[in-house]
């Protein structure tokens, strides 16, 4: 796909960090960019900065998301990329004894659920009505509609302790990635997913140096965080390069994450 100002984008999420940087990347190919995001500071922001549109979109409600896409729809047309990048995490031991007391206890199952509801249904359900409405498109060249990019984790293949709703949930999205693809290669839309590393975004802001460099340390090669923008990267090159589908990539220096 040919990125120019006759492309119209929304990237959820696209307020902060992995999210942020491709609305980036994407207005500054010319790309006219939409931002799902509950951060409305942030995201206006970012939106000022690239010349593109703020949405206060929840991802776990389908009105939210409607209005979302009927909003930036009626900014800059349908679009024909999206790029899902909202998302949250947890930590909780399945099951666990208190050292203090010996209290045992589990995973609230709330809690689990509200991390799947967000990261694999939030995901599905975005690209369920962008898909939607690609269909109303002509294609362009080699009969192409649309290009949808997805943000799974390393922790989808090598989840950490108290990663079961997180692991599960970007597990879901990676399994989900081809039978998407599949479903949709009659129509000419092309699904394809990032699974990043340790990357420098505002999830680790509040981390002391200490713990950043601990983990940078932990990266085969290069001995460092990810950056945001080499995420943008990828996601680009998956919407430009038509032979890229029905693909899940790990962007993470090498790692294999250990057990803690």
């Amino acid at each position: 796909m040919k990125l120019d100002d006759s492309i119209a984008a929304v990237v959820t999420g696209g307020a902060s960090g992995l999210g942020a940087a491709t609305a980036r990347a994407l207005a500054a190919r010319g790309v006219k960019v939409a931002i799902f995001d509950l951060q409305r500071e942030k995201g206006e922001a970012v939106a000022a900065e690239i010349g593109g549109l703020f949405c206060e979109v929840n991802v776990t409600s389908d009105d939210s998301v409607d209005a979302g896409f009927a909003r930036a729809r009626g900014a800059h047309g349908q679009e024909r990329i999206l790029v899902n990048c909202a998302g949250t995490g947890n930590a909780v031991k399945t099951a666990s004894r208190s050292k203090e007391d010996g209290t045992i206890r589990h995973f609230p199952l709330e809690a689990f659920n509200w991390v799947i509801q967000i990261n694999l249904v939030g995901t599905f359900r975005c690209i369920a009505k962008s898909a939607a409405g690609m269909l109303t498109l002509d294609p362009l060249e080699e009969g192409e509609r649309g290009a949808i990019v997805n943000t799974a984790s390393v922790a989808a293949e090598d989840g950490q302790i108290g990663q079961a709703a997180y692991s599960a949930s970007k597990g879901g999205v990676v399994g989900m990635t081809l039978p998407i693809a599949r479903d949709l290669m009659g129509e000419g839309i092309r699904v394809n997913t990032i699974l990043p590393g340790i990357f420098d975004t505002p999830l680790l802001a509040a981390a002391p140096p200490n713990v950043k460099e601990a983990l940078a340390a932990s990266v085969p090669f290069p001995k460092r965080l990810g950056r945001p923008e080499e995420y943008a990267k990828l996601a680009l090159c998956m919407i430009e390069t038509g032979y890229f589908n029905g693909e899940d990539v790990r962007l993470d220096g090498g790692i294999r994450m250990a057990p803690r």
